[in-house]
């Protein structure tokens, strides 16, 4: 396999090798299944229980339970005895870290065991360790050793088996040989799959888990080509973004990698990770993939392509100018504050609101004060806004651009304020150009042929004035502006680009899913200068009378501010531009040792102003330790009770009180300069 997925330019799902989960089937081409992992005390049955039919009854077609210890994997029998009683027959998934006598328990009473490959045999205590060939060969063989009695309990019991490799616990003999990259993580996971199949066992899922989607995406595609290298079959995925968070950011952070992905046609199970009750986590599962469920698959086994989204020019016989395997922004000059080494642009789309006031301007960063005559600018803070009206009545704030039609642009008192807009053509012909900035919208591969997108492309190649305006009206639309990029790179232009992405969903959460996955895909990739997303007539409609009715739809704010801060969350979920503290946030086990969503409450409400830094709340030290790796500073359950607070992957305070922890943590930031008043 030449790259990491059947099609960069139709939707064509991979092919899988079948596995049964229980009566469940996964991969090779069955629907994209759902799950989720209970939070309660594996000890207590009936709370396990009750919580595991609310996740069933939600949609969960397979549930997590963690085992960290035998007591908690022989309970497992209780526990799945009960829901058969009840007449639920849902598989149940063990998961285990560091304790593989809990998982040959395990695998001989549930359907499925979870084990993490790098804390299944390895200890991490983050030594630097130089192996020679021989003394790596000797830790593998160990490991065989250790596994091998798990393979054949699976294997005699019918038991499925997911190797599941996390970022933030790779082990030290891993991160010694191969550092803290993606390409560790899958070599993390091939040792044990190369395991399993010397012993014929194949009943097997693989996932690469990260809280950086960036991170994520490029272990996923490395890992199936691998797999296609090595074996010329591919396992079955499970698709997740750990400690994704909660709330917005939460949802689309893991949209943004596992959109990314299922976009490509690579997953056959998902679970969004929310630092929420479990059974919420299942509607935001269904909305990512229900996106895929109208169409068809590609490379099927008997060969026909019925149904196929149309091809928008096969990327086969030309060369692939970038590498999916890692990030790099795609070159391009600058165009203003667009392109070249700046962030990428955030444009509020105010096309249909009607009377634009100071007011109207709140919702998307700029809050005008009467008093000082002033404008207050916010960390989120749009950069333009579209609107197909003339000049305002009022004075912009200094920052803030017009982005209009080039008939009101050109009639503009201030025309350095007022840039257009125009179409390929229009531009072309046009003699309304503005000297330094023009926008030019092209359509691309919204048809089967598609031959149009290319006609003025010599005319706007490296024209320093152009800023591309991409978007597809084509049903799989993210891979027909990602073929126009390689278009763009193979053919040296190097125009900045804001991707135009409209929705035509109803829900805040499909809004929110449908731009995290379309622009994350492409940004992810290195592609893009500047968002801008709107909604068609429906959507917004609805959207607006949905919110006027008082029902919270989305958050009391204004569509044009959910679509803002939306905008902001997916540039900070991808890496692009920093504009708000992030939160690296477990979504709560059996193993959590504190109240993780109200703990997570209060340090947000407290530390919410920090823009840039990178805070991590963890629930046990599973992943802690590892993904402390990637934040700034970390929140970490080590007892009941007790927190273990964490400057990068080093302890600072162990085993303080939860009580006086979160005072600790912010001591903790001031103590290293990372802590500024609120307001200051």
């Amino acid at each position: 396999m030449q790259q990491y997925c059947n099609s960069l330019t139709k939707y064509s799902r991979l092919k899988t090798r079948e596995v049964k989960i229980g009566d469940l089937l996964l991969g090779n081409f069955h629907p994209i299944r759902v799950q989720t992992m209970t939070t309660t005390d594996t000890m207590d049955t009936l709370a396990t229980v009750e919580q595991t039919i609310r996740c069933i009854e939600a949609g969960a077609e397979l549930v997590r339970i963690t085992a960290p210890s035998k007591k908690e994997a022989e309970n497992l029998q209780n526990i799945k005895d009960e829901l058969r009683k009840r007449g639920y027959n849902t598989p149940l998934v063990a998961d285990i870290h560091f304790t593989p006598n809990a998982a040959e328990i395990a695998a001989r009473i549930v359907e499925k065991v979870r084990v993490n490959p790098g804390n299944y045999v390895d200890k991490k205590k983050f030594e630097q360790i130089d192996y020679t060939d021989a003394e790596y060969a000797e830790e593998i063989e160990r490991i065989r050793e250790r596994f091998t009695p798990l393979v054949l309990i699976c294997k005699e019991h019918g038991t499925a088996m997911r190797i599941g490799t996390n970022h933030g616990s790779l082990s030290d003999r891993i991160m010694s040989r191969y550092g803290d990259t993606a390409n560790g993580m899958v070599e993390s996971a091939m040792e044990f799959l190369r395991i399993a199949r010397s012993h014929d066992y194949h009943n097997i899922v693989l996932s690469m888990k990260s809280s950086n989607p960036q991170v994520m995406v490029q272990a996923y595609r490395l890992l199936v080509q691998q797999m296609d290298n090595e074996f010329g079959e591919i396992y079955p995925l499970h698709l997740g973004v750990t400690e994704a968070g909660d709330g917005e950011d939460g949802r689309v952070k893991s949209a943004a990698g596992i959109g990314t992905l299922l976009e490509d046609g690579i997953g056959d199970t998902i679970r969004v990770s929310l630092t929420e009750d479990p059974e919420f986590e299942i509607p935001v599962c269904r909305d990512l993939v229900k996106r895929y469920k109208g169409r068809k698959l590609g490379s099927r086994e008997d060969g026909k392509t019925e149904g196929l989204i149309p091809a928008v020019a096969d990327t086969t016989g030309f060369r692939l100018p970038y590498s999916p395997f890692e990030y790099k922004k795609r070159k391009t000059f600058t165009v203003d504050n667009i392109g070249g080494t700046h962030v990428p642009v955030v444009i509020a789309d105010f096309s249909k609101v009607e009377n634009i006031t100071p007011n109207s301007l709140e919702s998307i960063g700029y809050k005008y004060d009467v008093t000082t005559d002033k404008w207050n600018i916010g960390d989120a803070a749009a950069d333009y806004i579209f609107t197909a009206k003339p000049e305002f009545d009022f004075a912009l704030p200094g920052t803030l651009k017009v982005i209009t039609w080039p008939n009101y642009a050109v009639t503009a008192s201030d025309t350095a304020k007022y840039i257009p807009i125009f179409d390929a053509k229009g531009f072309v012909e046009s003699d309304a150009k503005h000297n330094n900035i023009n926008f030019v919208m092209i359509d691309c591969f919204s048809d089967a042929t598609a031959i149009n997108d290319f006609t003025y492309l010599d005319e706007l190649a490296n024209n320093p004035s152009v800023v591309l305006y991409l978007s597809s009206k084509n049903l799989h639309a993210m891979p027909a502006v990602r073929r126009m990029f390689i278009e763009l790179m193979n053919r040296k232009i190097e125009n900045p680009v804001v991707l135009n992405i409209d929705s035509n969903w109803q829900t805040a959460d499909e809004h929110l899913i449908h731009y995290a996955t379309e622009a994350g895909a492409l940004l992810l990739d290195g592609f893009g200068d500047g968002v801008c997303f709107g909604m068609t007539n429906t959507s917004y409609e609805n959207a607006a009378t949905t919110n006027a009715s008082g029902r919270n739809y989305l958050n009391n704010s204004s569509v044009e501010g959910f679509i803002n801060s939306t905008a902001f969350s997916i540039l900070q979920a991808t890496r692009t531009r920093i504009s708000k503290t992030e939160y690296i946030s477990c979504p709560s086990c059996g193993r959590t040792l504190f109240d993780l969503q109200e703990t997570t409450a209060k340090i947000r409400n407290r530390t919410n102003h920090l823009k840039g830094i990178k805070i991590a709340i963890m629930g046990c030290i599973v992943n802690g330790p590892g993904e402390m790796a990637d934040a700034d500073f970390g929140y970490v359950g080590s007892g009941v009770g007790k927190i273990t607070l964490y400057k990068g992957k080093e302890i600072v305070k162990r085993n303080l009180d939860s009580e006086i922890a979160v005072d600790e943590l912010i001591n903790l930031l001031k103590e290293n300069e990372a802590w500024v008043e609120p307001n200051a």
